[in-house]
Parts: C-alpha cells; structure tokens; sequence
C-alpha cells in the first residue's frame, strides 16, 4: 500500500512540473543568458548518464572492449546524426559481433 502511495504522489509531482512549464512559459520571463545555461546543463547531464551507463561496469569497473566499441560506434553515428534507430542497430550489432569474436 505505501509503494502505490509513492508512486501516486511522484507521478502527481512530475504531472506537476511537466503542467508547470507550459503554464508558466507566458508569466515567467527567463534571461537569454540563463536559458542558454539551462539547455547546456541538459546536454551535460545527459552526456554524463551516457559515459556513466555505457563506459562503465558495476560500481567502479570498466565496461568491456565490446561494449566499448558499441558506445564508439553510436557517438560517431550520433555525431553524423543517423536517424535514432540506425545509432542503437549499429551500437547492438558492433558490440554482439565483438562479443561473438571473443573480445570480452
């Protein structure tokens, strides 16, 4: 019963906040300056999930050559800009045909 009570009250906090932005966008004048800010710290927060997850194994290990590979080959793609699902196709494939290879 307590887990549905906290799942109701953080899906109601992120329904909040999701309804916030665009009710407030009109009200809330936000300086040029801190929006560019504000967009650059999106771009950092996910870049950093990015090497977390994907360089890394367990608590403080790195993650294994083909997974590494896997995540080279997405960032080139990504920075080619291929659509979405040839970047996570070509990520899968190159770490599955490592990892085929035996390169652990």
């Amino acid at each position: 019963m307590n887990l549905l009570v906290g799942v109701g009250i953080l899906a109601g906090g992120t329904y909040g906040f999701r309804l916030a932005g665009p009710a407030l966008r009109a009200r809330i004048a936000v300086p040029q300056r801190a929006a560019k800010l504000l967009d650059l710290a999106a771009i950092t927060l996910l870049a950093a999930l990015v090497a977390v997850t994907g360089l890394t194994e367990g608590h403080y290990e790195i993650a294994s050559y083909a997974r590494l590979a896997g995540v080279l080959v997405a960032g080139v793609l990504a920075w080619r800009r291929a659509p979405f699902i040839v970047i996570v196709l070509a990520a899968a494939a190159t770490t599955a045909v490592f990892r085929l290879i035996g390169v652990s």
